[in-house]
């Protein structure tokens, strides 16, 4: 993941990739590597374009949904729907299995070589679950930061969270509220020099 992205926990893997469009073959493999699709060494070789364009279609088609769900305006809903669960309804990815890494410890290790439409399929299946249950689609937010269109699951005590990230968003609100509260106390009132 890039720059922003490692700051910036969604809550879910569908809501992670509306946040980091995969452009080319190395961001999707380091996409997959980050949020947990593949273990870590899993060697992503067949990642191409063809990868690139099929999760990309994914994303459009959850992006739709889940703004849906936010009160957007989205007229493609019932077709991205019923593209989401032909997605969803392909074979699963490979099992897991925990077999001994260089230091003797177990590692998670893939059963056999990952393939595009099985972890196409298991990020379609978390946009499922998420927008089929009542209790995490409350908790769909969008970033209250300027021009920012991320999505996440506010699991903040008491439910205040207004930034994709503190540190991102809510960094730059903070630092705009400054400087205007500099420019107000800056300018003369009345006219007149402010005397102190």
């Amino acid at each position: 993941m890039d720059g922003d992205e490692r700051r910036f926990d969604p809550g879910r893997r569908c809501l992670a990739l509306l946040a980091e469009p995969p452009t080319d073959p190395g961001r999707l493999a380091r996409w997959l590597l980050g949020c947990g699709l593949v273990p870590p060494g899993t060697p992503l070789t067949a990642v191409d374009d063809d990868w690139v364009e099929r999760f990309a279609e994914l994303r459009v088609h959850i992006g739709v949904l889940v703004r849906a769900e936010l009160g957007a305006h989205t007229p493609d809903v019932p077709a991205a729907l019923d593209r989401l669960n032909a997605l969803a309804a392909a074979a699963a990815p490979p099992a897991p299995r925990a077999v001994r890494g260089a230091d003797g410890r177990l590692v998670r290790a893939l059963g056999a070589a990952p393939r595009c439409a099985p972890l196409v399929a298991t990020v379609a299946r978390d946009a499922v679950d998420l927008l089929t249950d009542p209790e995490a689609r409350a908790l769909l937010r969008q970033c209250e930061g300027d021009h920012c269109h991320r999505v996440y699951l506010d699991t903040s005590r008491g439910g205040r969270r207004r930034w994709c990230s503190s540190e991102t968003c809510g960094n730059r609100e903070r630092v705009a509220r400054h400087r205007a509260r500099a420019v107000r106390t800056a300018e003369p009132s009345g006219g007149k020099s402010r005397r102190r």
